[in-house]
């Protein structure tokens, strides 16, 4: 693949010429400070609220949900902070640095995983955006038929696309906007629904197990920081290597967990104070929301609601365009933006207009892609301890250099951290997912649940929705290559040592 640079667009509207080559020196900029915005604009979302209803349904207390949500978005994002600064370090694209810990060849395997993984989301976003607008505006008597649909659909497909082919600049600029705009929207949301807060209901909710505890908390990391951070450097490989690495941390961690926390808070005292609600938020995550609003504010909800959707889903397009790149398709990376907005406007369509059940299931495809994604994530993030001088850039794009085609301790490492990740988490969102959990029995954890005949989930014990495997699978992929990827790291760099005497 070719490093050879084009300039970066200095204005918004502007197609950004880089594609997942090395960014030089002349055209990275700005401060860490500038990676709150995307990351906010991302996570602001009122999904978060509802999210809330997911965890308690974990059957923990108020107080044991608040800590697992606080631990688990925390935890997450913090490593979506310590991806990002590979991007410092390689002024690279996140799954082109992966080469460096699997091979230029051997990357294909959680570049394929991540590009499968963002697309989806995307998908379920826009979609989200669509069916949103459809339950507001049957609400408010306009009609919620195919005419609101398709208007909506246009809307979002046009934001996520467009700012997905525009590129770097004009997503900060798009991010910066949503956060404060959506974060005035959702003040305004909290106010006109505050009084539905029922203390005496929320203080009454029974603690629940260590496990349901330890499951809670590994959801909200699934949730939040697991779908982001195959992406963290994506971002911040534009800011100049002199960039605090503290300051990218922080940043990153701050801008994403922070509107995530407070959401999801918020969301446990409203869907806590009334199981009616908790019970609609699990049928219809945004339409149940609405039920608590005046009429006159539902305009202004549905505008925080697709602001929140919209800001997600840039983030995938942009980042799903650059692993495509990076699997080996060689086009303009505005190109291979227009790809997957092409493959998400197909997926909108169906899940909008032809599917009777497909949230459901697809959710269950990329919870499963979450194992893998995990495993890749520990594997990256020993890839970076274990590293104490920067990236060789241009051997990041050839099988031929130092880093290999193929490095196995990486691949073997991910692989088998994956497959043990499986055995750990069960998935009953549709019976071509159920054969995971197969190690639960066998280690002692308890039978994983079968389904019955009716679809009901039976036979289940105190482990089945612990899901440990995504802990594990991260757990495992860094120590694992800690131990295996030593003496080829230190190999490595004592080449370059030899090339820079």
């Amino acid at each position: 693949m070719s490093t050879v640079q084009q300039p970066v667009a200095a204005s918004a509207l502007a197609v950004e010429q880089n594609g997942i080559n090395v960014i030089p020196e002349s055209e990275r900029h700005g401060e860490p400070r500038e990676l709150f915005w995307p990351w906010c604009a991302s996570n602001i979302s009122v999904l978060g609220i509802s999210y809330a209803a997911f965890i308690l349904f974990f059957g923990v207390s108020f107080w044991q949900a608040v800590v697992a949500a606080v631990v688990g978005v925390t935890f997450s994002f913090l490593l979506v902070g310590f991806v990002s600064l590979a991007g410092k370090r390689a002024s690279a694209p996140t799954m082109v640095i992966s080469r460096a810990a699997f091979g230029v060849r051997g990357n294909a395997l959680p570049a394929a995983a991540s590009y499968l993984l963002l697309v989806g989301w995307e998908t379920v976003l826009a979609s989200l955006g669509v069916l949103a607008t459809a339950t507001v505006f049957e609400r408010l008597g306009w009609g919620s038929g195919n005419v609101t649909k398709v208007a909506a659909f246009f809307v979002v497909a046009a934001l996520v696309i467009g700012a997905g082919v525009l590129g770097f600049k004009a997503i900060m600029t798009l991010q910066t906007w949503i956060t404060l705009a959506t974060a005035v929207l959702t003040v305004g949301y909290i106010a006109l629904t505050i009084n539905h807060v029922d203390w005496s209901a929320v203080s009454g909710l029974a603690s629940g197990s260590r496990q349901a505890f330890i499951g809670a908390v590994i959801f909200a990391m699934t949730g939040f920081g697991l779908g982001w951070v195959n992406s963290g450097a994506d971002y911040s490989r534009y800011l100049p290597r002199r960039a605090s690495a503290s300051g990218i941390v922080a940043w990153t961690t701050f801008g994403a967990a922070l509107p995530s926390a407070v959401l999801v808070a918020y969301g446990l005292l409203l869907a806590g104070s009334d199981a009616k609600l908790l019970d609609a938020i699990s049928v219809d995550p945004i339409g149940a929301l609405t039920t608590l609003l005046p009429t006159w504010y539902l305009i202004p909800f549905i505008v925080v609601v697709l602001l929140g959707l919209v800001g997600g889903a840039v983030l995938d397009i942009y980042s799903s365009g650059l692993a495509l790149l990076t699997l080996g398709l060689r086009v303009p990376r505005w190109t291979a933006a227009g790809i997957d907005g092409v493959i998400m406007v197909i997926g909108t369509i169906y899940v909008v207009w032809i599917a009777d059940n497909f949230i459901g299931p697809f959710q269950g495809f990329l919870y499963t892609l979450g194992v893998p994604i995990s495993a890749w994530a520990g594997v990256f993030l020993a890839d970076m301890a274990l590293r104490r001088r920067d990236y060789a850039q241009v051997d990041l794009y050839d099988p031929a250099g130092r880093y290999g085609a193929v490095s196995w301790p990486g691949v073997g490492t991910m692989v088998v951290a994956t497959l043990l990740g499986w055995g750990l988490v069960t998935n009953f969102t549709t019976g071509a997912l159920t054969w995971q959990g197969y190690l639960l029995e066998p280690f002692g954890l308890g039978p994983k649940g079968r389904l019955d005949a009716t679809g009901a989930v039976v036979d289940t014990g105190a482990w089945s929705y612990a899901n440990l495997g995504i802990f594990v699978a991260l757990a495992i992929g860094f120590v694992g290559y800690l131990l295996l990827g030593r003496s080829p790291v230190r190999r490595q760099e004592d080449a370059a040592q030899q090339t820079y005497a």
